[in-house]
């Protein structure tokens, strides 16, 4: 399912095998290759007060982010994502430059230690991966470090203040949870799919048969398929709600304890969830993972903040080339397959 929370902009650059935001990861979009400026007589598909963005830029931009999420590359021939994407690599080129030294110090450290973890995940592929987007490293890594000092200097400004009044805001999220539940999926085990209408009656069944004093293991067992939890009859235990999609974490946020829910539906169909446990986590027993959490969610919050309230500022003027679309325009596209779990699985890192 898909993560809840905002996931950071470090966790989405190297989030290659996974099926990522692309609004996020077009927002990430930011590039002036230093390197190739001077030999660069494009013309100019973007101006802003402080600057300008060529053809040229833009084009290794767009190979970049082919190479960094392969499964959105169908986005990238819509022009009415391209003009979104230019316009927050303006915005990226913008703050990029307004960053702090320590910041940017920073964004060079992490990109060579996301480069490397880049290079491990795609093993002997790299190589001719890259030479498939005609793309060399030091232009993989030019970009990152430019989009990590953004993120970084969102980090740095961050105080305890803003840290703690951003917990107080999600601290749902933290939540530990011990919960059963079953999932009726709108494709079965044998990659079949169900209508909407088949997997609501389907879940019903499961409910009552909970209702009537079924055991939750068996009725799991015989009825879920959520390939994660039916091993062990539909449980998680003790798991962050923040790790659940939405309308599943709300449910089992609210849900009275032991108590057998009615069929709530997300994007992988209808659960029917009994919450066995239920305790917050104080903001001083987060954990420092959890911490960085927090503040990554708010430091990507900032940064969608400034793309919906400042960007006008920087007087843009786009100026792209029409092409044909790969996609329709509505913004229909061939996106990777979501594993059938309420469990929000985190990139690697």
């Amino acid at each position: 399912m898909s993560v809840n929370k905002t996931k950071s902009w470090k966790v989405l650059l190297v989030s290659l095998a996974a099926a990522v935001s692309f609004t996020m990861l077009s927002a990430c979009s930011s590039n002036n290759n230093a390197a190739n400026t001077a030999e660069d007589t494009s013309q100019a598909v973007a101006t802003y007060k402080d600057g300008t963005i060529t053809e040229k830029e833009f084009d290794l931009d767009t190979r970049v982010m082919k190479f960094l999420s392969p499964q959105q590359a169908a986005y990238l021939e819509i022009d009415a994502f391209k003009e979104s994407i230019l316009k927050q690599e303006v915005a990226f080129e913008y703050l990029a430059g307004q960053a702090s030294d320590d910041a940017k110090k920073q964004a060079e450290k992490e990109a060579d230690v996301q480069v490397s973890s880049m290079k491990e995940a795609l093993g002997d592929t790299y190589e001719s991966t890259l030479k498939e987007q005609n793309l060399t490293e030091a232009e993989i890594r030019s970009y990152m470090v430019r989009v990590l000092t953004v993120y970084q200097d969102m980090l740095l400004k961050i105080t305890d203040e803003d840290l703690k009044a951003e917990y107080e805001a999600t601290k749902g999220d933290y939540t530990v949870a011990t919960l059963r539940h079953v999932l009726v999926g709108l494709t079965d085990a044998d990659g079949k799919e169900r209508t909407d209408e088949d997997a609501l009656k389907r879940a019903n069944e499961a409910k009552a048969k909970l209702d009537a004093g079924g055991d939750f293991a068996a009725v799991a067992k015989e009825y879920s398929d959520d390939t994660g939890s039916v091993e062990s009859g539909g449980e998680y235990k003790d798991k962050a709600l923040g790790s659940y999609v939405e309308e599943f974490k709300q449910a089992a946020q609210t849900l009275a304890l032991n108590t057998i829910s009615e069929p709530v539906k997300t994007s992988f169909g209808y659960h029917i969830i009994e919450v066995e446990s239920r305790t917050e986590t104080a903001f001083d027993k987060l954990t420092d993972e959890q911490k960085e959490t927090v503040k990554s969610t708010l430091a990507s919050k900032n940064l969608e903040k400034f793309l919906d309230e400042e960007l006008d500022s920087l007087e843009i003027e786009i100026n792209l080339p029409k092409s044909t679309a790969a996609a329709d325009e509505s913004g229909t596209a061939a996106t990777a397959a979501p594993s059938a779990t309420p469990a929000a699985t985190e990139a690697a890192q």
